[in-house]
């Protein structure tokens, strides 16, 4: 019988090792897997690499793992905003690398991860520094740069619900880069606030199927984003 439901949440997030590489989940707080982050501290692991949108929002989630410095590099669009302090303090003492990607460019590296594919080629950073040392080809007339996937060791996500066999349902925006993320990584966890008995979920609503997830584990406050 496959169940992929995980009795603790400690237990789901007991094998991320130190210099994983860990894909989160959110955009801002919507959708962000503050428990796992949170179980993530408590293991005390560090030299990681976060791959998320955001570089973390005030006190928690992804800023509090940034804050206990087990950050070694974060892969992000958007790192600055007014409540990343924690971020920007590490950042300016040179403690730790940042990697910046295009939003776009973010999402379309980790969807082919998750497809399989070598690498793509994208207009976007075409002419900037991001663009700097990369590859570039005239496709039709227009210029592209090549960028490679981001994979992951590891995928935190949110969903509002789950079955035993890692089906998900997201909340509304909430779903944001989750679906991608569990597709890009080796292993998918994803917390959620109910599991369900299997065949509950209307197979229509179904966003990530269970094949591209690894673990479920039922968190209280799984939809409060």
């Amino acid at each position: 019988m496959i169940d992929k439901g995980f009795a603790s949440i400690d237990q789901a997030v007991a094998d991320i090792f130190d210099g994983a590489s860990v894909m989160v989940g959110g955009f801002g707080t919507a959708g962000m897997p503050d428990e796992l982050i949170d179980a993530l501290i408590a293991r005390n692991v560090g030299e990681l690499t976060i791959i998320s949108n955001n570089a973390g929002n005030g006190e928690t989630g992804l800023a509090a793992l940034i804050k206990a410095g087990r950050v070694r590099k974060v892969i992000c669009s958007f790192p600055r905003q007014a409540d990343s302090h924690h971020f920007d303090a590490r950042y300016r003492a040179g403690e730790i690398e940042l990697e910046l990607v295009p939003q776009g460019n973010l999402a379309a590296r980790i969807q082919a991860a998750g497809a399989g594919l070598g690498a793509i080629f994208t207009p976007t950073g075409f002419g900037t520094l991001l663009a700097e040392g990369k590859e570039t080809r005239r496709i039709d007339g227009k210029d592209y740069v090549l960028e490679y996937p981001i994979h992951a060791d590891f995928a935190l996500i949110k969903a509002q619900r789950a079955d035993r066999w890692g089906n998900l349902v997201y909340r509304k925006t909430a779903r944001n880069f989750g679906p991608i993320m569990a597709m890009a990584a080796k292993t998918a966890i994803a917390q959620v606030a109910e599991i369900v008995p299997l065949g509950s979920l209307d197979p229509e609503a179904i966003v990530t199927p269970g094949i591209f997830v690894q673990r479920v584990v039922q968190v209280a406050s799984g939809a409060a984003h």
